[in-house]
């Protein structure tokens, strides 16, 4: 039987001739003790975690032996979903750097080569008005309408109202993406301790939470001190709880203020260091990328997502089994749980690379393989 019609056989649905079979109804019985059996398991393990001294763990063994699907980069290789710092000296041009990376995620266009995702994108602009925005946008991209692109000049504080207001707007627009918070002293509460390690360390949390809550970016804009360091990310205004608790930060730096040239240092957990030299437009103001002194690393290719990729395919849409019956798909002369290993820590990029959804279970019937083409 060729590739194609096993899938199908496999994919099909139970139909009437199945249901004659003499062990269709041993095998439903059989399902439902396995059901049971899954139940009892789920109860047992929310009544032990309810205990106080309960602590979760988790072995290496059950970690490999999981999926954790992530999403999609905002702009490939440049900027990722959570909590980043956007840091520069005042009147830099941040805000301006702030708009072109608004407009650009909102409109899906690449933004000096980077590839990047459509998304709605909310920009608290808390330091201006509306009629500043409108001047600054016009000049920057003409007259083009964007219904993707919100603004706000007001906003509540951390634990005030913000995480409401948020949450609200989100969920009434749920292909949100990024939101752009300048700055971040206009949002968060002044106190006592308004610059200790602690208090810093939490305020960056708090939006990291709610970043990773709704699978976004959160980039909140903030100023350099004006002392010089050795490591320029040791410039940012406050204490280190703030790069602390972030995902990452972006740097924008000029030699002298006057000047148009300015270079953007980047450093994240899910991405690579970057130095990128731009220089401003005189006329609208946006910044355009002179050169990159670090060159983007790249992935080398999985062989086994090449694979599948050959085999999953738009006339092929589909396939579900075992791992010994995946690698007998495949011919590959592998062990069942290495492939399922491999499988699961690169769930997310067979899905970005190849648009091909990966789901992998296991139970007391077995360990079972989903594979499913989804790329438009």
């Amino acid at each position: 039987m060729n590739p194609k019609n096993e899938m199908a056989a496999v994919a099909s649905p139970v139909g009437a001739d199945d249901r004659q079979s003499p062990n269709y109804f041993n095998n439903s019985i059989t399902d439902f003790d396995e059901e049971i059996k899954t139940i009892e398991e789920e109860s047992a393990e929310f009544l032990r975690k309810m205990e106080p001294s309960y602590m979760e763990t988790i072995s290496m063994t059950k970690l490999f032996d999981s999926v954790y699907q992530s999403k999609p980069p905002i702009i490939d290789g440049l900027l990722y979903r959570g909590a980043y710092l956007f840091v520069g000296a005042p009147k830099l041009g941040k805000s301006f750097l702030m708009a072109q990376l608004a407009y650009h995620v909102s409109t899906g266009t690449p933004l000096w080569g980077f590839p990047v995702r459509q998304g709605t994108v909310l920009y608290l602009a808390l330091e201006d008005d509306y009629r500043r925005l409108q001047e600054r946008l016009y000049r920057m991209f003409g007259a083009a309408e964007n219904d993707n692109l919100h603004f706000a000049v007001s906003a509540s504080q951390i634990g005030k109202g913000l995480d409401d207001q948020l949450g609200r707007f989100i969920r009434e627009h749920p292909d949100t993406s990024l939101v752009i918070i300048d700055t971040l002293q206009k949002i968060r509460e002044v106190g006592g301790e308004a610059y200790s390690y602690a208090s810093d360390y939490q305020i960056i949390t708090r939006m990291k939470q709610i970043a990773d809550s709704y699978g976004i970016c959160l980039m909140l804009v903030h100023h350099t001190r004006k002392q010089k360091a050795d490591d320029c990310f040791d410039m940012i205004s406050g204490t280190n709880g703030l790069l602390g608790a972030a995902d990452g930060a972006f740097l924008l730096q000029k030699e002298q203020r006057t000047s148009n040239t300015g270079w953007l240092e980047i450093s994240g957990r899910d991405q690579q260091d970057l130095r990128l030299i731009l220089k401003k437009d005189e006329e609208t103001l946006c910044w355009e990328l002179e050169r990159a002194e670090t060159e983007l690393w790249k992935a080398p290719p999985e062989p086994l997502l090449e694979m599948i990729a050959e085999k999953i395919t738009a006339d092929c849409p589909e396939w579900t089994g075992s791992p010994t019956e995946l690698c007998e798909f495949l011919a590959v002369d592998w062990k069942p749980n290495v492939l399922t290993q491999r499988l699961n820590v690169n769930a997310s990029r067979l899905m970005q690379e190849y648009g091909i959804r990966y789901c992998y279970k296991r139970s007391h019937a077995g360990r079972r393989i989903w594979l499913r083409y989804e790329q438009a």
